[in-house]
């Protein structure tokens, strides 16, 4: 049985690469395995078509804009990928849930360790410190060495343009205060 998956696995896999790269056939309403003509070549040769960039939110734009620097100059698509690290341990919608960390929603501007119904490590309930993007960043960098004795296992993000961007987002996502 293994290998029959291990081969179906491979087959399916060179398909995918096969198919790579080609172009999608357009939906003419009958299904047909026969190869479509190929186009007539253009009059005059022009620069290759990129891809079109995904459309930004006018508001989430503004709101970026508004942002302090560094952070008004974030990449919004890559603060999302790199939420990716956090999205198993929290949520960032307004009312989400706790999962094994707090809910991020309304992070800045809000005092440390103070999310009800959250069960906080003591280091943190006693921190003090309200979370804007400075803190927020020294403690992504080295959630450990910033904050000795806090539970969360997160190794952190060591590049700090990602950390820029990944601030941006949550500011931008969280209902972040534009300013700190």
């Amino acid at each position: 049985m293994r290998r029959v998956t291990s081969g179906l696995v491979i087959i399916a896999a060179t398909a995918a690469l096969a198919a790579c790269g080609q172009p999608a056939a357009e939906d003419s309403g009958a299904t047909s395995n026969a190869a479509a003509p190929p186009a007539a070549a253009p009059a005059t040769a022009t620069a290759p078509t990129s891809t079109p960039a995904p459309a930004v939110d006018p508001a989430k734009s503004a709101l970026l804009a508004s942002l302090p620097a560094p952070y008004n100059t974030g990449d919004l698509e890559n603060g999302q990928k790199q939420f990716q690290l956090c999205r198993s341990c929290h949520t960032i919608t307004e009312g989400g849930a706790n999962m094994t960390g707090p809910n991020l929603y309304g992070i800045f501007g809000r005092t440390a360790g103070t999310v009800e119904k959250f069960r906080y490590s003591e280091p943190l309930k006693a921190a003090g410190f309200v979370w804007d993007g400075a803190k927020l960043d020294q403690w992504l960098a080295d959630p450990r060495g910033f904050l000795p004795g806090n539970r969360m296992s997160f190794m952190g993000v060591k590049d700090a343009k990602n950390r820029t961007d990944l601030i941006a987002y949550l500011k931008v996502e969280t209902g972040g205060k534009p300013g700190g």
